[in-house]
């Protein structure tokens, strides 16, 4: 399964963001968010694989693995503007599979 995870985060561009729900749902797992996050967790190749383009469906950022705040500063160099750990134009910055 994490495969097929990781090679569907590869279609979310830079400067776009999805959500753990949406995630699972590309790839069939009905209510799966936790499935992903624990995916994201494990990626084995966060330079290569997006893992911190993933994103809470309320807007905000959430966890990353080294820390939120590298994630905050890559999503941030990648175009996404954030303000109190949540994405601005949440809806706009969204990425549909």
């Amino acid at each position: 399964m994490s495969t097929k995870v990781y090679t569907k985060l590869l279609q979310v561009p830079e400067g776009k963001v999805t959500t753990y729900g949406d995630l699972a749902k590309a790839v069939g797992l009905k209510n799966g968010q936790r499935v992903i996050g624990t995916i994201m967790k494990n990626n084995p190749f966060p330079v290569i694989i997006p893992c911190h383009r993933v994103v809470r469906s309320d807007g905000k950022i959430g966890g990353y693995t080294y820390g939120e705040m590298v994630k905050f500063k890559m999503l941030t160099k990648e175009g996404i503007k954030i303000k109190d750990g949540k994405i601005i134009d949440f809806d706009k910055e969204k990425f549909y599979f």
